[in-house]
């Protein structure tokens, strides 16, 4: 369904070192770094897309966006967990501890919280535990 996302950040270096361990506790390895832009991309290992970017936005200043969230998927509630305390652990302020989420159906099982700029994400996994 999506090509890509890209999350608008004020300063790469602090944003990659928040987002690079998060990334691989999901297993998508890094597809490239460009500190000229700067910006960096992960992707599947299975897949050519969709893409998660993180960089200086094209327009100029970053600001979190009120109301946007992006959902990343994890393949097991221990996942869930793994990101959720490595968010914190890099710089990240928890916006709601994991655990099952049952008002949107009975194995929803997520965690959010808000990177170092502000942006809000949340990690998720669907499957029966």
């Amino acid at each position: 369904m999506f090509s890509h996302v890209f999350i608008g950040v004020a300063d790469f270096e602090r944003a990659y070192a928040f987002y690079q361990p998060l990334m691989a506790e999901l297993g998508l390895p890094l597809k490239f770094r460009d500190d000229s832009r700067p910006w960096a991309g992960w992707m599947p290992v299975d897949a050519p897309r969709p893409l998660f970017l993180v960089g200086a936005p094209y327009e100029g200043e970053a600001r979190p966006g009120n109301g946007q969230m992006v959902a990343l998927l994890a393949d097991s509630r221990a996942a869930v967990d793994r990101v959720h305390a490595s968010a914190l652990a890099h710089g990240g302020v928890s916006e709601g501890e994991p655990g099952l989420r049952p008002e949107y159906h009975p194995h929803y099982y997520g965690a959010y919280f808000r990177d170092p700029d502000g942006n809000k994400l949340c990690v998720c996994c669907h499957r029966e535990e």
